[in-house]
């Protein structure tokens, strides 16, 4: 007879498999991003574009497949580019973002620093998709990154959890699948709406000073639901619906991240608003 975990696992792998909506399946090999184009640690930045941008990977993303529209899009636009991998587990490769999202953020702690100090900027800007949006926020308000970033965009960030929806509304129906899922991939788990990880980041306020944020969402979002979930609250927010600017975008949660134009018009103007333009449907041939 199979034990009780054993024969739970097909719900626990349909919740993973709704979750994987949360980032790109892998195409390449994340040990070893581009170096021509963006992660070129001899990039400088100019005076007019004078701190790095960092892109932060969704669940089961990493450093390559999650940019590799957005991550040249940005390079030509003259800014130096660098995207890292984290929340890895052991023998799991290519899908990362799994791990203690905690943790995660000591990653990206580490690596803010390592750009900073190869490009000599003072401050960084950060682009994340979906858990890369969100994930920042735990290293501004609880790791001193708001000292050394500039602004945080995200493109539909889980910054107040996801229900998958609703499906994690069941778990209560399925004692121990909770624990499973947290003992297997805990990135996952500290996503959901309800966390002890997401009531302990949103406590006391979604934003920190002296860092702007920008959230880029769609409402055609399957894994953030509600979608205006992914909005924050404070000073120096701007809260976006692409459809609100070209109302034929139909971009899901993957797309918004892996190739919509319009967003990442948005994500141009969040970078630098003193040069931002009008973001229309004819965003898409910028």
């Amino acid at each position: 007879m199979l034990s009780w975990k054993r024969a739970l696992r097909p719900l626990t792998a349909a919740l993973l498999a709704v979750a994987i909506g949360l980032a790109p399946a892998a195409t390449a090999n994340a040990a070893a991003a581009p170096t021509s184009g963006w992660n070129n640690y001899s990039c400088k930045p100019s005076s007019a574009h004078p701190r790095p941008v960092i892109l932060v990977h969704g669940t089961f993303g990493n450093s390559v497949d999650n940019w590799l529209a957005l991550a040249p899009y940005l390079v030509k636009r003259g800014y130096c580019v660098f995207s890292l991998d984290y929340g890895q587990l052991p023998g799991v490769p290519f899908f990362h973002g799994l791990g203690p999202i905690d943790k995660s953020a000591e990653q990206l702690d580490a690596y803010v620093d390592r750009v900073l100090a190869a490009t000599g900027a003072s401050e960084a800007d950060l682009v994340g998709h979906s858990q890369g949006g969100m994930m920042p926020r735990h290293y501004l308000k609880f790791l001193g990154g708001a000292d050394k970033v500039n602004a945080l965009i995200g493109l539909a960030p889980d910054n107040h959890g996801t229900t998958l929806n609703g499906l994690t509304g069941l778990l209560k129906y399925f004692p121990g699948v909770a624990d499973l899922i947290s003992s297997n991939t805990p990135g996952l788990a500290d996503q959901m709406a309800g966390s002890a990880f997401l009531t302990k980041l949103n406590q006391g306020g979604d934003t920190v000073p002296g860092v702007r944020y920008t959230v880029i969402a769609t409402k055609y979002d399957e894994v953030v639901t509600p979608y205006r979930s992914a909005f924050l609250s404070g000073p120096d927010v701007r809260n976006v619906t692409v459809q609100d600017l070209c109302a034929i975008d139909f971009s899901e949660h993957v797309a918004i991240g892996l190739f919509d134009r319009i967003a990442y018009h948005e994500v141009a103007n969040a970078l630098d608003p003193a040069r931002a333009t009008p973001t229309t449907c004819a965003s898409v041939f910028d």
